[in-house]
């Protein structure tokens, strides 16, 4: 199997029986993203994201052999309405003008639950960078103030910037992660190289 993310194929399989093992005892995915990724040292996002990858390599013979019998599906994801999303970015902003951050407010508001804080978090970060203008009609709505114009303006830069600079340091970690088994394997590739020229 080619590999994605850099697990080797005794790693997925391994990955694979972990995850339809706690599955079938009622963990949820996040659950086990979350256990998985403590037991391994692999960043969650990535345990997350290496899941959903396979899911979507469907029809990769070695892929369909790994996935064979397990039943294992992406679980869907239902969009936010406008009335939902309105009411999200509602309750954010009521947060953020008492002075509490948006991380910690989607944490509040989602319960502890990290897939649905992500996706308050991503509808959030959305809407920010590119319709601002509803953020700004939603606080008039709620008699929200957050200083004039120009601050408002400089603040949802400086909010754009904040999460951005977050998943850059965080996609910059895993590249590191990965660079260094790639180091490793190519190493290993090398002794093999040698130890088969050696045998001959």
């Amino acid at each position: 199997m080619v590999k994605i993310n850099g697990y080797t194929e005794e790693e997925a399989k391994s990955f694979i029986s972990y995850v339809c093992s706690e599955r079938a005892i009622g963990k949820t995915l996040t659950g086990i993203f979350d256990e998985y990724s403590k037991r391994t040292g692999r960043a969650k996002g990535s345990v997350r994201n290496y899941y959903y990858s396979l899911l979507k390599s469907r029809g990769d013979k070695r892929v369909d052999e790994l996935l064979q019998g397990t039943n294992l599906k992406a679980e869907k994801i239902k969009e936010f309405t406008e009335e939902e999303t309105n009411e999200i970015l509602r309750e954010i902003l009521k947060y953020k003008a008492r002075g509490v951050s948006v991380r910690r407010a989607v944490l509040e508001l989602a319960n502890g639950d990290d897939k649905l804080m992500l996706r308050y978090q991503n509808k959030y970060r959305n809407v920010l960078s590119k319709q601002p203008e509803k953020l700004q009609k939603i606080m008039r709505e709620c008699g929200i103030s957050l200083g004039q114009s120009g601050e408002m303006q400089k603040r949802l830069e400086e909010e754009i910037n904040g999460l951005y600079d977050r998943l850059a340091s965080s996609l910059k970690e895993e590249n590191k992660r990965l660079y260094a088994v790639i180091k490793s394997l190519t190493d290993e590739n090398a002794l093999l190289k040698m130890q088969v020229k050696n045998l001959q």
